[in-house]
């Protein structure tokens, strides 16, 4: 049967490169043009040093802003940015206020390359970590920090794996990545009532953006909660609201790549994260997140609980993220 296969596949490739998707004798244009569309990487992304990535992050510890594992964190961020040559590195140290009253100290981080381009695209990912697991169903647990292997970690990873991978392929175009502090610290309970109390450093950030009209990028990307086991990635609301043509653009990608399985083109969750400040700040944006769980029909298991550790990370769904967002760095002429 491999070889049968192999032997048709075969046929059909030389039909493309004949015909230019055309062959109406072989009835089988569509399926030609799929095969022709399939997108062959520039730059490959590895997995495994993305899984090396989260386990690094996690041996810090919890990454709870204002304590020693959160520093470490930025700075070891801040040092993989240089040590992979990013053309920029940018940090914003400043402070804000928590919903409990305590004032926190706010560490953003930008990594630029090809700074001078004014076609750029922004990857986003939060590398804090929530202070309580308040998820877990024994009460008496609430008050324990996170690991934050996915949720603060796996967004985190598949960001330095990919500057890593583009130090030894430069792109065409500008990619900016920025590594936002405090998303995690919001309040809970009465969710909807208090959505400004979460993403508090990118609302830090968005007001002191350090691009002109001209340089700003032309879209966003919000990588968070990337790494579950067997994720799936669904269409996410208020990304379809905002940035339509870029879901449709990223969903195309991840399909081209190989990866439609894993982003499914049935609609996902209400989320709010990183991607509705951007979008509020004139950024189109969307969400990469696991937002419609087999499971739970929401967000991952692990989410906000003790489990949120390194045995529940998946180099496969690392991969499928990273891989496709490499593509889309190599494919889109923005």
């Amino acid at each position: 049967m491999r070889s049968i296969i192999i032997t048709a596949l075969g046929f059909l490739i030389t039909g493309i490169l004949m015909s230019g998707c055309k062959n109406p004798a072989a009835k089988q244009e569509t399926v030609d043009c799929e095969i022709a569309q399939v997108i062959k990487p520039v730059a490959i992304f590895n997995a495994d040093s993305a899984f090396s990535y989260v386990k690094r992050q996690v041996d810090f510890g919890p990454r709870i802003p204002g304590t020693t594992p959160h520093d470490n964190c930025a700075t070891y961020i801040v040092n993989e940015l240089k040590r992979h040559g990013a053309d920029e590195v940018l940090e914003q140290i400043t402070d804000t206020e928590a919903f409990t009253g305590e004032r926190l100290p706010v560490h953003n981080i930008l990594g630029r390359i090809n700074p001078d381009s004014s076609k750029r695209i922004l990857f986003v990912a939060h590398y804090d970590t929530r202070p309580w697991a308040d998820s877990e169903e024994d009460t008496d647990l609430h008050n324990i920090p996170i690991p934050g292997a996915n949720d603060g970690g796996s967004g985190v990873a598949v960001m330095l794996e990919m500057v890593r991978q583009l130090a030894q392929k430069t792109p065409q175009i500008g990619v900016d990545f920025l590594f936002v502090d405090v998303e995690d610290y919001g309040q809970s309970s009465g969710f909807g009532n208090h959505d400004d109390t979460w993403c508090l450093g990118s609302q830090k950030w968005v007001k002191e953006m350090p691009y002109s009209t001209e340089d700003r990028p032309r879209y966003g990307i919000v990588l968070d909660m990337v790494g579950g086991l067997n994720a799936r990635f669904n269409r996410e609301y208020f990304s379809n609201k905002y940035a339509p043509e870029i879901v449709t653009k990223v969903w195309d990608v991840a399909r081209r790549s190989g990866y439609g399985d894993i982003f499914p083109t049935e609609n996902g969750g209400v989320i709010i994260d990183d991607h509705v400040v951007l979008n509020q700040a004139g950024i189109p944006t969307i969400d990469v997140i696991e937002s419609k769980n087999i499971e739970t029909r929401s967000f991952p298991p692990t989410w906000h609980t003790l489990d949120d550790n390194l045995q529940n990370i998946d180099p496969a769904s690392l991969k499928a993220v990273g891989q496709t967002m490499l593509n889309l760095i190599f494919t889109d002429k923005l």
